[in-house]
């Protein structure tokens, strides 16, 4: 009896537990399901943080000053973020994309002008993008770069064609190729056996050894923070509203946060690898490598066909997947600063046109990747004061209007650029050391 009485208890005692903890997996089984629901959009706005431009880039400082401009690399990701959370958050409180606030908040002569600045920038991604895609094909499957383009350019506008059939299937095409060009930069790592104690001290310890590396550190932070992707990423977010309530948006804005910290902090994982790598590859070997076929050419004897075709990959890969994220940020353009819808085709034929250029007269396509990721640089500014100024005005964002202490940082961030873009400047010019 006495037996029984026990069994008894300990059943009592056992069921309160069990519910407790079955309560507790329920819910972090919901929590999971939540922040599933929520991941997308900063994955889309990734790929741009790790496009060809930023093979180009890094590639060229990583050969050229080994592990010294890391940090450069770091900072932007920092500043990157900060300011797509704000795109986010501007996006999530007023329902809008940016450049359709911008048509609110300012004169429509000043839009018509945004808007031409913003295209350009947009044609100076899609050169990077297209020919990084283009190349990729040329180096992996023997094609002539001409043929390469056109095939390039094929892949592009089947990537962009299936936007309807939902942004979903968009952002789930495009998180894949995040994980192939991870994929093949830790096989690269693996390889290369890099010196992690001097990538590490250069990550925390600023340097410019010469002015050439001042322009290749401002090429990488056109490479990093890109103007196009602050415009799209406004838009992306109102696939994601559920409903206009504050506890909703702050929920969704909760949420989206954590989307931009795993996909930036991934992006810059793999635009370090791209300088480690580098390093410790071909500026251990005292090679400088000037163009994206001479990378993919010495990668080759130096770690063997497996370290090559990754390479060849993971640039495919890139440039094919931003190539679709420029066209979809070039339709947010459009259609928020003037209120005017092109053919998608249309629009990509309009971008695509330098890149085409660039291949039909020969030129060297590692120096137009170099100097479109600069013309990207000195664009970055403009996005950057827009948000700024919108951000901090109630009528549009209501409770989530910037505090003063994220206007200071922001106007911070914004001077450094403005800052850094005026020392290139000179620099090009020669006007800095004679």
């Amino acid at each position: 009896m006495d037996i029984k009485r026990a069994a008894a208890e300990s059943g009592a005692l056992r069921r309160p537990y069990s519910a407790t903890v079955r309560k507790r997996k329920a819910a972090i089984k919901k929590r999971k399901m939540s922040l599933i629901k929520y991941i997308g959009p900063a994955f889309v706005v990734s790929v741009a943080y790790m496009d060809p431009g930023n093979f180009a880039t890094n590639i060229s400082g990583g050969s050229r000053f080994g592990y010294e401009l890391i940090w450069v690399v770091m900072w932007s990701n920092v500043m990157a973020i900060f300011l797509q959370i704000m795109s986010a958050k501007l996006g999530i409180a007023s329902g809008r994309s940016l450049p359709e606030l911008c048509s609110l908040a300012f004169s429509r002569p000043a839009n018509i002008i945004f808007w031409i600045i913003a295209e350009l920038g947009a044609m100076a991604t899609n050169l990077a993008e297209f020919i990084g895609a283009a190349l990729g094909l040329c180096l992996l499957f023997r094609i002539p770069m001409l043929f390469a383009g056109l095939l390039s350019a094929a892949l592009s506008f089947a990537i962009c064609s299936l936007e309807k059939y939902g942004q979903r299937l968009v952002e789930a095409v495009i998180t894949a190729f995040v994980a192939v060009i991870s994929a093949a930069y830790f096989i690269e790592i693996f390889l290369a056996g890099p010196d992690w104690a001097q990538a590490g001290i250069h990550a925390l310890l600023p340097s410019l050894p010469d002015k050439e590396a001042l322009l290749i550190a401002a090429g990488m932070l056109g490479a990093t923070v890109m103007p196009h992707v602050i415009y799209l990423h406004s838009q992306l977010v109102q696939h994601r509203r559920a409903d206009s309530s504050e506890a909703d948006k702050a929920r969704h804005l909760k949420m989206e946060k954590i989307d931009i910290m795993v996909a930036m902090n991934t992006a810059f994982l793999i635009n370090a690898a791209m300088i480690i790598v580098s390093s410790a590859v071909f500026s251990k070997n005292g090679l400088a490598v000037d163009s994206v076929e001479q990378a993919h050419k010495s990668l080759e004897p130096l770690l063997g066909r497996l370290s090559a075709g990754a390479f060849g990959v993971a640039l495919l890969a890139s440039g094919l997947s931003s190539s679709a994220v420029g066209t979809m940020a070039g339709q947010s353009v459009m259609k928020g600063f003037i209120n005017v819808s092109i053919p998608d085709g249309v629009m990509r034929l309009v971008t695509m046109l330098p890149a085409v250029s660039v291949i039909i007269l020969g030129l060297d396509p590692m120096r137009a990747l170099l100097l479109s990721q600069v013309s990207l640089s000195f664009i970055l500014p403009v996005p950057v004061i827009q948000m700024l100024y919108i951000a901090g005005k109630p009528e549009y964002m209501g409770s989530f209007t910037n505090k003063p202490w994220v206007r200071i940082v922001g106007i911070a961030v914004a001077s450094l650029i403005i800052a850094l873009n005026v020392f290139l400047l000179l620099s090009v010019f020669g006007a800095i050391g004679g």
